[in-house]
C-alpha cells in the first residue's frame, strides 16, 4: 500500500521521529519510525487517534 507519510514539523534532522499516514478513506491511522521506513507499522482507528490528540492537547499526559 502506497501511503503519504508525514513527520511532525517539530522533528529535527537526525532525531527519533514518528511518521503517520492515513489509510482506508482516512478511517485508519498508520504510524512508523522514520529511521526504519521498511519496519513495523502500527495501525489505529482514526477515532482512537483523534482521542489521543485531544488528550495531549488537554494536558492529560502532562507532568505535574
Amino acid at each position: 500500500m502506497e501511503a503519504d507519510w508525514r513527520k511532525s514539523s517539530y522533528s529535527v534532522a537526525q532525531g527519533a521521529c514518528v511518521e503517520i499516514a492515513f489509510a482506508e478513506q482516512d478511517e485508519m491511522v498508520m504510524m512508523r519510525d522514520s529511521k526504519d521506513p521498511a519496519g513495523a507499522v502500527l495501525t489505529y482507528p482514526a477515532e482512537t487517534w483523534r482521542q489521543f490528540l485531544n488528550d495531549i492537547r488537554s494536558g492529560r499526559f502532562s507532568r505535574p
